[in-house]
C-alpha cells in the first residue's frame, strides 16, 4: 500500500501521517512497518500500487477483477462526462437563437452498440467474480479445520491438535478453512494480505477458506464495529515456512515455563482484548495497576487487590463492580471464566499480576523444578 493519494489531501507532513497510521495500525501485533508498505512500484495504474502484498491463492483474482471493474469504470466516465460537457456547449442556448437545432429521433447502431457492449462486460464482471467466489468458497479435501473464536475485544485460535494462541498461525501452501464464531456480537475476520473478509454472526458457524502462499506477518484484524474496543481488536496472522516451524509458535508447554509466563500466556489469550498491561485503562482496569492496591467499588467500599479478589474477579466478576466501569448491581461487561480457567490457571495469573507490579517478586523457576522442589521437600 501507498501513500500518495492521501498524502496530498492532507494537512501534516507526509513521514508525519504516515507515523500515526503505523502506530495506530500495527499497536499490539508483531506485524513489521514493511507490511504496510509494498514496494516495487511507482506506477499508479496496476494494483500493486494501492493494494498490499498477494498473500493466497486468490489474492491475485482479487485484484485483476478489481482492477479491471476500475478501468472500465473509468473509461465508461471519461466518455460519458465528455460527451456530455461537449454537448453541452455544442447545444448551448445562443442569443438570437431560439429554435432547436435539428437532430434524429434514434440511431439504431448506437442503440445496439450502448445496449450491447455493457451487456457483455456485465457478464464478464459476473463469470470472473463467481469464479473466484466459488474458489474462495470451496476448500480443497485436505484442508485443515481452525476453529476460530471473536469475543469482545480478542480473537482465539483453536489448532487440530488442541493448541491454542491468540495470534493466528497457518503453513504455506496448506489450505486451512477457518470455523468461526463469536462469544458476544458481530464481528468481522479480516486480513488485507488475503483479500478476505467473512462476518462472524453469534449464534451460529461461519467459514472462511484460505490458501496462504508467502510467508511472513500479516495485520489480522475485526472490520466490523463491536463496542468501544474494536479499534483494539487485532491481532497477528503468521505464515510459516513449514509445520514444524508452526509447531514452535502454537505449543506452550506450561511444565517449562515460570508461573508468571503461564499467566502471560492465558493474559494473551483471555484477557489482552479489554486489559491493558501498559498502564492505559480500557473496557477494563489496567492489570500493571491492579496488584496490591486498593480496589473502589461502585457504591461504596474498597479491598485490597490480593489473590482472593482476583479469584472472585475471574469467576464471578459481577460480585464487585470497580468503580468507573458499571453501577453497583449492575452485570459486569467481564464473562465469567469459571468453565475455561482451572486453579492452577489462576495461580499463574496472580503471579502475572505480581510480575507487572514487581518482577523481582516472582520466581524464575519453572513450573516443572517448582513441582519438583515440592515433591522434595514432602519426601
Amino acid at each position: 500500500m501507498n501513500w500518495q493519494l492521501p498524502l496530498m489531501l492532507a494537512q501534516d507532513s507526509p513521514n508525519d501521517i504516515k507515523q500515526r497510521v503505523m502506530d495506530t495500525t500495527l499497536e499490539g501485533t508483531r506485524v513489521p512497518e514493511t507490511s504496510l508498505i509494498r514496494e516495487g512500484t511507482s506506477n499508479p495504474f496496476v494494483a500493486e500500487y494501492w493494494f498490499p502484498e498477494q498473500a493466497s491463492s486468490f489474492a491475485g483474482e482479487v485484484d485483476y477483477l478489481f482492477m479491471g471493474i476500475f478501468w472500465i469504470s473509468l473509461v465508461f466516465f471519461v466518455a460519458i462526462v465528455g460527451v456530455m460537457i461537449y454537448f453541452c456547449i455544442k447545444y448551448r442556448r445562443k442569443d438570437g437563437v431560439i429554435a432547436p437545432e435539428p437532430s434524429s429521433s434514434h440511431n439504431t447502431a448506437i442503440e445496439i452498440l450502448w445496449s450491447v457492449l455493457p451487456s457483455i462486460l456485465l457478464v464478464w464482471m459476473f463469470y470472473v467474480g463467481a469464479d473466484s467466489y466459488f474458489k474462495m468458497r470451496i476448500p480443497k479435501d485436505n484442508a485443515e479445520e481452525i476453529k476460530v473464536t471473536a469475543k469482545q475485544f480478542n480473537w482465539l485460535f483453536t489448532y487440530p491438535n488442541g493448541d491454542t494462541t491468540n495470534e493466528l498461525h497457518l503453513v504455506k501452501d496448506k489450505p486451512v478453512v477457518l470455523r468461526m464464531q463469536s462469544e458476544d456480537v458481530l464481528h468481522s475476520f479480516y486480513v488485507a494480505a488475503f483479500r478476505q473478509k467473512q462476518d462472524i454472526v453469534p449464534g451460529r458457524y461461519t467459514y472462511s477458506y484460505i490458501e496462504p502462499t508467502v510467508t511472513g506477518l500479516y495485520r489480522l484484524s475485526c472490520n466490523e464495529y463491536c463496542g468501544n474496543g474494536h479499534s483494539l481488536m487485532r491481532t497477528t496472522c503468521e505464515v510459516h515456512e513449514d509445520e514444524q516451524d508452526r509447531l514452535e509458535k502454537t505449543v506452550w508447554k506450561k511444565a517449562e515455563k515460570t508461573p508468571w509466563k503461564n499467566g502471560e500466556h492465558l493474559y494473551q489469550i483471555h484477557c489482552s482484548g479489554c486489559h491493558s498491561n501498559k498502564g492505559q485503562a480500557g473496557t477494563g482496569p489496567a492489570l500493571n495497576l491492579t496488584w496490591g492496591r486498593t480496589a473502589d467499588f461502585a457504591g461504596g467500599g474498597n479491598l485490597k487487590v490480593d489473590a482472593n479478589y482476583v479469584r472472585e474477579s475471574i469467576m464471578e466478576p459481577s460480585a464487585k463492580i470497580v468503580e468507573g466501569y458499571g453501577a453497583a448491581g449492575s452485570i459486569s461487561k467481564m464473562n465469567s471464566f469459571s468453565n475455561l480457567l482451572n486453579d492452577d490457571d489462576i495461580d499463574h495469573i496472580i503471579e502475572y499480576l505480581k510480575y507487572l507490579q514487581d518482577p523481582s517478586s516472582v520466581s524464575d523457576k519453572s513450573v516443572a523444578e517448582l513441582e519438583a522442589e515440592a515433591g522434595a521437600t514432602s519426601d
